[in-house]
C-alpha cells in the first residue's frame, strides 16, 4: 500500500469516529505541515520536527496563500474555529500511527497559537473596519 493510500485510509477512518473535521482538512494539514518543514529546512538548512507552534503557524500561512479571503470560510466549513482542532486533527493522526511525535511534544502546543479572526479576517477588511487599538485610541 503507497503512503497516500495509507494516509487516504487512516483519514477515512478517523472521520468515521469522528465527525468533528471534514476529511479535506486532514489533507490540507498534510499538504501544509510538508510546506512548513521545507521552509523550515531551507531556512535552517537540516530537516527537523517541527514543534505544535511552528505547524499551526504553518497552516496559517498555507490557508491565506492557498485560499487568501476566503481562509476563514473554508477553515469553519472544515470545522476548524481555533489552533486546538489543529492539535485535535494531529493526534488523531499521531494516534493513526500516520504522523510521530517526540517526548516534547504536547496537545496543549497548539493551544491559543493565534486568533483566526485576526488572521483570516482583519487583514481583509477595509481599514474604515478595522477596530482601533488602545494604543491608536491615546495617541494624540
Amino acid at each position: 500500500m503507497s503512503e497516500e493510500d495509507a494516509f487516504s485510509q487512516a483519514v477515512s477512518a478517523i472521520c468515521g469516529r469522528d465527525q468533528r473535521y471534514d476529511a479535506d482538512a486532514y489533507f490540507f494539514l498534510k499538504e501544509a505541515m510538508a510546506k512548513t518543514v521545507e521552509q523550515v529546512t531551507k531556512a535552517e538548512g537540516k530537516q527537523r520536527h517541527l514543534t505544535g507552534q511552528e505547524l499551526s503557524l504553518g497552516l496559517r500561512d498555507h490557508a491565506l496563500g492557498e485560499f487568501g479571503p476566503m481562509a476563514m470560510a473554508v477553515m469553519t466549513s472544515w470545522g476548524i474555529a481555533k489552533t486546538e482542532d489543529f492539535g485535535n486533527m494531529v493526534y488523531h493522526l499521531i494516534d493513526a500511527g500516520v504522523f510521530t511525535k517526540t517526548g516534547n511534544d504536547a496537545h496543549n502546543d497548539f493551544a491559543g497559537v493565534f486568533d483566526f479572526t485576526e488572521a483570516f479576517v482583519l487583514p481583509y477588511l477595509p481599514e474604515s473596519l478595522k477596530p482601533v487599538s488602545r494604543k491608536e485610541e491615546n495617541a494624540p
